[in-house]
């Protein structure tokens, strides 16, 4: 018999903003520059799309995706109808 559960754990988590990044990415003149950028959250580029490293694989992420970065300071990405499914903004009383 299965049973009901709920997520304990509280993430960050930062809406992707596609157009954002692409400056960022344009604008680092070296591999380095871009690195600096991009580990904060993962992001990495790959033929042209931006993906997040993952233990599963390298995930696309689109604009309007949510990076959510886990308790062990993992990320990976949430499509925006999931993730407005799933999470609520809690206040730092909350947590």
């Amino acid at each position: 018999m299965s049973k009901t559960y709920r997520k304990t754990a509280t993430i960050q988590a930062e809406q992707f903003d596609e157009a954002k990044w692409q400056l960022i990415y344009h604008n680092s003149h070296t591999a380095i520059a871009w690195d600096i950028a991009a580990q904060k959250l993962g992001i990495d580029r790959y033929r042209g799309h931006f993906v997040i490293p993952t233990p599963e694989g390298d995930m696309r992420i689109s604009d309007g995706d949510w990076i959510a970065t886990g308790v062990n300071g993992e990320h990976w990405p949430i499509k925006d109808e999931i993730f407005r499914k799933t999470y609520e903004e809690v206040s730092e009383d909350d947590y």
